[in-house]
């Protein structure tokens, strides 16, 4: 049996410091005991470490508090110790426990467990009268700084593992955005890989979001990891698997907390390229007010528009081709005239139609017809040609509704 400590006391700073300087010596023989109870209390306290079965995983748990009292004991022996070494031991199992895909929880759990353990055994040596009475304070501030300190350095350990797991996932989620919008397409056993290692399931389908992030700089969007989201590009981007669900394309207008956004089409995993090309098309008609800045807007509702649009020099040279003979008007009775020739096509050539649809007496729109027929002649009732007027006439009406001049 051990004598009995001698307490001296240390001017120095620190619980470690006021310890009798041979403690440490009176309590290594009982800290083989003291380890086997803790790691009873933790295999039986703790079902995330209750594993009798697996002998490598109990052998490590075993370690890991062994580990935990001779460190203590060795702070206790030699308390300006650079304290280190054994810091970086924690950072490495909370690293650990984070590429294991674990919780915390459990281990500051066997952390606190294992103090109170230690505790009450020394509590019970003083009580045998092996230890003095009045180490108790000392100790117990020490046992629990050590405590904090592992659990600190532990914590330390597993965030800075998590952030990386984060940083290298969001990567492989980017890397997958490329792929998956490449042109020309990326080979589906290449997406499967890539998607795999970022933890996304590949959808039968989907959709390709073009966010105008530059409306809100300070405020990027937190979406759920069923999407993949790009913030770091112009245009940013997200893909939205399955888009025709249930609720989807209202879940990603909700996600983006009415951000200025275009939704392509939704396309076969192959043709993503496709989806954030019209995607993107259809943004910057946003941006210049052709369609709606009211949330995000899908594509499907306005592919006549997109298909106007597209080109503004294949339109301005299709107006120039066919409208040329209203240049011989001045402007304020050619956008009369324009207007009117419009609409007498888009009605089926009803007159009567016409004047309701432009508020004025059919006898007006005669009037501008027959003006319309000597400026075009017979190409007005050629039905390429009136095909033809038409997309014209109304792209140059939708770039005037953008403020646009036609």
């Amino acid at each position: 049996m051990p004598k009995r400590a001698v307490v001296t006391h240390d001017d120095g700073d620190g619980p470690f410091n006021a310890l009798p300087p041979d403690l440490h010596n009176h309590l290594r023989p009982f800290f083989a005991d003291i380890t086997e109870e803790v790691v009873r209390a933790i295999r039986t306290g703790i079902p995330e470490y209750a594993r009798p079965a697996d002998d490598t995983y109990m052998q490590g748990v075993h370690r890991g508090v062994d580990h935990a009292l001779r460190g203590f004991l060795e702070r206790m022996a030699q308390p300006d110790t650079d304290w280190e070494p054994v810091k970086a031991t924690y950072r490495r199992i909370g690293r650990g426990e984070a590429e294991e895909g674990r919780s915390l929880d459990s281990f500051q759990q066997a952390l606190r467990l294992g103090a109170r353990v230690t505790w009450r055994r020394v509590n019970a040596l003083v009580d045998a009268d092996l230890l003095p009475r009045n180490v108790l304070a000392a100790f117990g501030e020490a046992l629990f700084l050590h405590l904090d300190e592992m659990a600190a350095a532990t914590t330390a350990g597993y965030t800075e593992a998590r952030l990386h797991e984060a940083g290298e996932l969001q990567q492989r989620r980017s890397r997958l955005i490329d792929l998956l919008t490449a042109d020309p397409p990326a080979s589906a056993e290449a997406i499967a890989e890539l998607a795999h290692s970022a933890r996304w399931p590949v959808p039968r389908a989907l959709a390709v979001v073009a966010v105008d992030h530059r409306a809100q700089p300070g405020a990027q969007p937190i979406v759920a990891p069923e999407f993949l989201a790009r913030f770091d590009v112009r245009p940013a981007v997200l893909v939205v698997p399955d888009p025709e669900g249930p609720g989807r394309a209202r879940a990603v207008a909700g996600a983006l907390h009415g951000l200025r956004a275009a939704m392509g089409p939704t396309v076969a995993l192959p043709e993503g390229a496709r989806s954030l090309r019209w995607a993107t098309e259809a943004l910057e008609l946003v941006r210049r007010g052709v369609l709606p800045n009211t949330g995000m807007v899908r594509c499907q509702d306005h592919l006549a528009t997109l298909l106007l649009l597209r080109d503004d020099a294949l339109i301005d040279a299709l107006a120039e081709h066919r409208l040329r003979p209203l240049e011989q008007v001045r402007p304020p009775q050619r956008e009369r005239l324009a207007e009117t020739l419009l609409s007498w096509l888009q009605c089926g050539h009803n007159a009567s139609e016409v004047a309701v649809r432009l508020a004025v007496h059919p006898q007006t729109v005669r009037y501008r017809m027959r003006q319309l027929d000597e400026l075009f002649g017979r190409r007005l009732h050629d039905p390429v040609a009136q095909f033809e007027m038409q997309l014209a006439l109304h792209a140059l009406e939708l770039r005037r509704t953008a403020g646009r001049p036609g």
